[in-house]
């Protein structure tokens, strides 16, 4: 016994060589002159979602327009390993999320048409380090040219990334491997907020299993069919559809003076773009013990799908999806009776992704 435990202790310090010693022998390659893909459209500042100097936001949503949430960077390298080093705010997680959703790294590989998980880059936390972090996520890796995706940080500003590959290996930008544009705006279950890691969110599950372009606009907490919200996305002009989470934050009162204001901003710019609208999802906080909640969350659904429904009738491009049953019953779906957990997105996608695709293909996006 002592020897098998012995025999796998010296093979998890095999696997696990510290970053430091593997520096001296790694090249450092500033990830933004590579591809970083996930903006409707450019900041200015690579890893920033909407440029606020531009264009005038809610006041409350300022600092999550700096977040690179669904925002990637699309790389080719023969390097066995693959490290990286990036800076971020001294921020601590949420209550509902992990250090590695906030602050972390999440790398996918392409097998054939399939982009396979490769593993995280960990960040550091502690009471005094929160914004340097350095981690490997492939070490010792196989033979030949990887294509690869890193999805970057979620819930957090990214002020430097630097992608660590072996000394005399090749590294170099890739094309972005998706296509089409679909724009997904909404509140912080599209943001992610209880995902174990970045490439986990909704949207970037769909990327990756149509291979749809999808830009991630959630704004949690504060995705309430504003009118800022709407200018902006009215004049991202190369979106193909988009897709809106937009009735979990807002109460039925304020979907009921905001809806048609906020449709009628994207359809100046957008006048026959499939515009998807899907139901807010059934909370496990509707109870019998939880009354109040039930009352709020059902005027407020039965309020969202009577605005759409009456806008279907004289837009044939607008379309409502029911959420029912999209996270489940069994209580399992959610971190906290709101929020997806990898189980709870999954589920989403599962039910979401065929009409969705189905929707598309009427205007051939596939």
């Amino acid at each position: 016994m002592k020897k098998i435990l012995f025999i796998l202790s010296a093979a998890l310090l095999a696997l696990g060589t510290s970053v430091q010693a593997q520096a001296q022998t790694l090249k450092w390659i500033d990830a933004s002159t590579l591809n970083i893909i996930g903006q409707a459209e450019p900041t200015g500042k690579p890893y920033d979602r909407i440029n606020t100097q531009e264009h005038k936001m809610p006041e409350n949503t300022i600092a999550y327009c700096g977040f690179s949430t669904g925002l990637a960077v699309v790389f080719s390298t023969d390097s066995h390993v693959i490290s990286a080093r990036w800076t971020t705010s001294q921020s601590m997680p949420g209550v509902n999320m992990s250090a590695i959703t906030q602050k972390g790294l999440d790398l996918y590989i392409r097998d054939g048409e399939e982009w396979v998980y490769a593993g995280v880059a960990r960040p550091t936390i502690t009471a005094e380090k929160r914004d340097k972090h350095e981690y490997t996520i492939v070490n010792n890796g196989p033979d030949g040219k990887k294509e690869c995706l890193l999805y970057l940080p979620i819930w957090d500003r990214v002020e430097s990334l630097e992608i660590g590959v072996e000394e005399g290996s090749a590294i170099a930008a890739m094309e972005n491997p998706f296509r089409h544009k679909i724009v997904v705006h909404g509140s912080s279950i599209t943001h992610g907020a209880s995902s174990s890691r970045s490439g986990m969110t909704y949207p970037a599950l769909m990327e990756r299993r149509t291979g749809l372009y999808m830009i991630n606009l959630g704004y949690s907490g504060m995705s309430t069919l504003q009118e800022e919200f709407a200018h902006y996305l009215a004049q991202v002009e190369d979106a193909d559809a988009f897709v809106f989470d937009t009735f979990s934050n807002p109460s039925a009162e304020v979907i009921a003076e905001r809806f048609d204001k906020f449709v009628d901003i994207i359809r100046e710019k957008h006048p026959t773009t499939p515009l998807i609208f899907t139901q807010t999802i059934r909370r496990d906080t509707r109870n019998y013990y939880n009354l109040k909640t039930e009352d709020f969350e059902s005027r407020k659904q039965a309020m969202a799908e009577k605005k759409v429904r009456e806008r279907m009738q004289r837009d044939e491009n607008i379309y409502f999806l029911d959420s029912e049953g999209w996270i489940g019953y069994d209580h399992l779906g959610t971190a906290d009776g709101t929020h997806p957990t990898d189980l709870g997105f999954m589920r989403m996608v599962e039910h979401m992704e065929p009409q969705i695709v189905n929707i598309l293909k009427k205007y051939g996006i596939k």
